[in-house]
This record gives structure tokens, C-alpha cells and sequence, in this order.
């Protein structure tokens, strides 16, 4: 089994599906062990002609997302975009996290799609796919620069992270959120620091994330937690707590999310259990299995999410008691779209 990588999710690369051949090194190749345990991030520039991308999945709660990046640095080890990564010839291991798309192009992209005639204003799901407040947001400052564009023709955005990184535009989501044009979630999987840090190593810490949600909240946004991913028989446990915090800092809305470990993030997910909690991987490989119709991912729109059997229900009333005990029950489909403007004529009229 690899020995995992200091500041990294998963502990290797695995076979690209689309490809016919695959690089595995030898157990003594000491120049490949020292280079892929100082593990540099490359970035790529993206050369997409669209920034938009539409979604038709009954079970998500919008049709159109935004992602500037492919590829997410934060490293989580059980995410379920790492097969997203394969499109593009790289792995869904270490390349997802090491091997990063840029789309500089994005805030020219959106413009250029939400001030044609043909879009009807609606709300845009900020991280759809990969998280857009990444570390390498912090120099490049896509999603700021994409924020600034929907303030601008004043389009609402539904946006999630799991990086405190999003107070650093807390002016702009301020103006918007006088608009009602803004939802913002944290995600948290647990409040234990050091199970985060081994989960999810380059995400905001569980308490940066809850002062992220507390400081939001005081300048009048609209924020909540999204419980994601729950793996049972791990951090099942934490719902009530998570919560329960949560809602101490001021988020009004919740969601969760049940564990997905599609196509190669099963094999990422497992050789981490086997090396991280030897000793409990057992116990909750089986939950996992018992909410998955005896597999560990489904597919199926709507179960994928939140699961089926005993324990997955056992989950979902949990989450529904304390989402009302803690009043997390607002939600992002209410954002405004009668001050959409598309052209800047329109936008000095209200002035």
C-alpha cells in the first residue's frame, strides 16, 4: 500500500479508466518515492469556450453551475469529482489535487453568457464540481473577479465551500446579499481537527469554518452548513453536533449528504481507511455497505445522495429532528431575480 503524502488526500494515482496503460513504480524506485513525497501543485491553463455548465439532475436544486477550476488542491480524500479528472487524461489520485485546469478566462465567459438575450436570470451554483476557493483562488482571484460580474447585472449565485477563503469577499457578497442575491454554505464533515486534517488536508480547519459562517452572518448574508460528506459509522455521529454549532453562528439553512465513492474513489477511499483507522475500517466499510444496497456507491439519482435502508433513514430523521430544534430550515431557492439587469444601459437607470 503507498504511504500517504504530507498535505495530500489520496496516497497514489490510479489507473486513468480511459486509458490502456498505467505507470505503477517499483517499490524501489527511490527517486520516484522522493519526488511524490515533495508533491508540487501544476497549474494548466483551461482553454474552455463556456463557463456555464447546465445540469439536468433531478435531484440538484439548479440547473446551472460555474466552476474556474478542474481539479481541486483541497485534497479530499472521498470526493466524488475525482473521476471528473479522467476526462482529461489525468488521474483521479494525485493528479486531481497536484494537477490543477485554470479557466482564466471565466469572469469574460460569464459575462459574455448572462448578457445574452437568451438567458432568463436564475440562480447559479457557485462549486458544482470542484471548490472554488481553492488555495490558488487566493492569488488568482477567479471567483472574485466572477462575483464581481453577477453583482454587476445582478444575477443570484448559490455558493459552497469548504474554505474560510470566501471571507476575503465579504464586500461584494455583502452588496449582494442587500439584493438578496446570495446564499453562501460552508461544508463540514466533522468538528474533529484531526480527522479533518487526514480527510481533507488543505480545507479551512472546522473552527475557521464556523467563524467563517458567524462573521457571514453578522454582515447580513445569508449562510448555512451543508453536513457532507456523512460517512457512516465515522461521522454519522457528529450530525447533532455540527448542527448544532452551526446554527450557534448564525447560519439559518442546512443540508447533508451521504458518502459517494464513485468509479476510482473507491480505491482512494479504502487504501485511506486501511491506512488511516485500520482498526474501524471494518465496521464502517459494512455501514457504508448497509446504506448502499450492499455496494459502496449508487448512482441512481435521488438514493445517490442520501441513501436507502435502516441507517440512512436513521440519518435523515436525525437530520430533519435537529434541523428544526436548531431552526436550519431556510432555503436558497428564494433568492431574488427582479433586479437582473443585462445591459449597462439598464444598470445606470436605477441610478
Amino acid at each position: 500500500m503507498p504511504s500517504p503524502i504530507r498535505g495530500r488526500g489520496a496516497a497514489s494515482n490510479t489507473p486513468n479508466r480511459f486509458q490502456r496503460f498505467h505507470f505503477e513504480p517499483l517499490e524501489l524506485d527511490l527517486e520516484y518515492e522522493s519526488e511524490i513525497h515533495s508533491l508540487p501543485t501544476t497549474f494548466y491553463r483551461d482553454t474552455s469556450l463556456s463557463i456555464l455548465a447546465k445540469n439536468d439532475s433531478p435531484d440538484l436544486p439548479f440547473e446551472y453551475s460555474i466552476n474556474p477550476y478542474r481539479g481541486c488542491e483541497h485534497g479530499c480524500v472521498y470526493c466524488y469529482a475525482r473521476p471528473s479528472h479522467e476526462y482529461l487524461g489525468f488521474s483521479a489520485g494525485l493528479d486531481f489535487e497536484t494537477k490543477i485546469m485554470v479557466k482564466m478566462d471565466a469572469p469574460v465567459l460569464l459575462e459574455e453568457a448572462i448578457t445574452r438575450k437568451s438567458w432568463k436570470p436564475q440562480m447559479v451554483a457557485f462549486s458544482g464540481n470542484t471548490d472554488c476557493y481553492q488555495p490558488a483562488e487566493r492569488k488568482l482571484q477567479l471567483t472574485r473577479k466572477c462575483l464581481e460580474v453577477f453583482l454587476k447585472y445582478r444575477n443570484p449565485v448559490g455558493l459552497i465551500t469548504k474554505n474560510a477563503l470566501v471571507l476575503r469577499d465579504i464586500d461584494i457578497l455583502r452588496e449582494m446579499a442587500r439584493l438578496n442575491l446570495v446564499h453562501v454554505v460552508l461544508s463540514i464533515t466533522s468538528l474533529n481537527p484531526e480527522l479533518t486534517r487526514k480527510m481533507e488536508p488543505r480545507t479551512s480547519t472546522p473552527d475557521n469554518k464556523l467563524k467563517a459562517i458567524e462573521q457571514l452572518a453578522k454582515e447580513g448574508v445569508l449562510v448555512g452548513v451543508n453536513v457532507a460528506p456523512i460517512i457512516p459509522g465515522l461521522t454519522d455521529e457528529e450530525l447533532p453536533a455540527i448542527l448544532k454549532a452551526a446554527s450557534e453562528h448564525g447560519a439559518t439553512s442546512a443540508g447533508y449528504i451521504l458518502l459517494r465513492l464513485p468509479g476510482a474513489v473507491e480505491q482512494i477511499f479504502l487504501d485511506w481507511l486501511a491506512h488511516e483507522l485500520p482498526e474501524r475500517a471494518g465496521k464502517i466499510i459494512n455501514r457504508i455497505r448497509d446504506t448502499r444496497r450492499g455496494k459502496l456507491s449508487d448512482a441512481r439519482f435521488t438514493s445517490r445522495l442520501k441513501g436507502e435502508g435502516e441507517i440512512a433513514k436513521t440519518i435523515a430523521t436525525l437530520f430533519d429532528i435537529n434541523a428544526r430544534k436548531y431552526n436550519l430550515t431556510k432555503r436558497w431557492s428564494n433568492l431574488s431575480t427582479e433586479h437582473f439587469r443585462r445591459s449597462h444601459q439598464e444598470q445606470m437607470e436605477i441610478f
